[in-house]
């Protein structure tokens, strides 16, 4: 249950012993009897039949909220109830006359609100037809509108039942969607860590690869590119930090720069554009994790000698002329999600062997 469900499970029953006071007449005809056994046992079904109302009420509170999960609730406690108030109000008949049709209303409210409604409407029918026939039937007995006042309590049931359902079904909706932003905002966080960690281990990986080699060729080069790995490293750490705590940003030129850093560790001639001012800036974010997810691909699969960005108002293209991705590596989530990305912001991805050529082309355009 929710917040909500649980105070108007306590305190319901304040709410429903207001509703008592109409039963003030039936109490008033009680009092008003001489002593015999009539008065007394009205009097004693009466009470009865005010506290057996406050028991129903929470009673039905409970299974309403069953009814939204089971189908096929336990009626039979619902329906002793019922039939223990329509006892209870019988027996006030003696001494109070018509005025126990007031009860006939408590009864069909209760009802409504707790028995399946193919059951539910029958029985109130039928009391709002008890209500307006015994007057007519029994002498001596006025007709206070008590069937009328049994349907519009009915109804007024209903519409209790019919908002508590469409509340329940709201909290339930709500609780879902919730489930969902936390699914898709963890689905956010791990595309953005492959993507950050994909790039930022892959150009690790290859300028350790290049310090090692250049330990017995020219120590202060290997200490440089140590120096820029541990960099590197730090910045890569940085990301992953800023991106758990959804902060990060990504920049076009500095993407760029980050392509022609990466590239040149590993030995890959690169032909890059000099500046970005000329995309939209709705556009940069998107270009920039083309660049680094192709750059990235390019490093760690393509053994390309040769690599070339080309960059415009409203496209990016990025070109090798090496082997393309291994078809046996089972990692391409980076291009599922820069895919994702593309058609966030109504663009087209296309990736695949250049025609006519060797090697790879991953392009992103967008509308113009």
């Amino acid at each position: 249950m929710s917040d909500s469900e649980l105070r108007g499970a306590r305190f319901g029953w304040i709410f429903a012993a207001v509703w008592l006071v109409y039963l003030i007449g039936t109490l008033s005809a009680l009092l008003a009897r001489p002593d015999g056994w009539q008065r007394d046992v009205g009097l004693v079904a009466l009470a009865g039949f005010a506290v057996l109302y406050l028991v129903v009420v929470k009673m039905a509170r409970r299974v309403r909220y069953a009814l939204a999960s089971d189908p096929r609730p336990d009626v039979a406690r619902i329906w002793l109830g019922l039939v223990a108030m329509v006892v209870l109000a019988a027996l006030q008949v003696p001494g109070a006359g018509h005025h126990a049709l007031s009860c006939l209303v408590y009864v069909a409210a209760f009802a409504m609100v707790s028995l399946p409604l193919r059951q539910a409407v029958p029985v109130a029918a039928v009391l709002a037809v008890v209500g307006e026939a015994a007057p007519q039937l029994v002498a001596g007995w006025e007709d206070k509108g008590y069937g009328l006042a049994a349907l519009l309590g009915s109804l007024a049931a209903w519409g209790v039942r019919a908002a508590s359902e469409r509340q329940r079904r709201l909290v339930q909706a709500q609780k879902e969607l919730a489930a969902l932003a936390v699914t898709n905002e963890r689905a956010r966080i791990a595309a953005d860590l492959h993507d950050i960690l994909g790039h930022s281990l892959t150009v690790v990986t290859v300028k350790a690869e290049l310090a090692q080699r250049l330990l017995d060729v020219d120590l202060d080069k290997a200490r440089a590119e140590l120096s820029d790995l541990e960099l590197r490293a730090r910045d890569a750490l940085a990301d992953v930090r800023a991106t758990a705590m959804g902060v990060r940003g990504i920049s076009l030129p500095g993407e760029i720069a980050a392509a022609r850093s990466a590239l040149a560790a590993a030995n890959v001639t690169a032909e890059l554009p000099g500046a970005a001012e000329e995309v939209p800036s709705r556009f940069r974010e998107l270009f920039a994790w083309t660049i680094r997810e192709a750059v990235t691909n390019v490093v760690r699969h393509s053994r390309a000698t040769r690599c070339e960005v080309r960059l415009s108002a409203h496209s990016v293209e990025i070109v090798d002329d090496g082997v393309g991705p291994d078809p046996a590596a089972s990692d391409g989530q980076g291009l599922i999600g820069l895919r994702r990305r593309a058609e966030a912001l109504g663009a087209s991805l296309s990736a695949g062997r250049r025609d006519g050529q060797p090697g790879f082309r991953v392009r992103v355009e967008v509308p113009s």
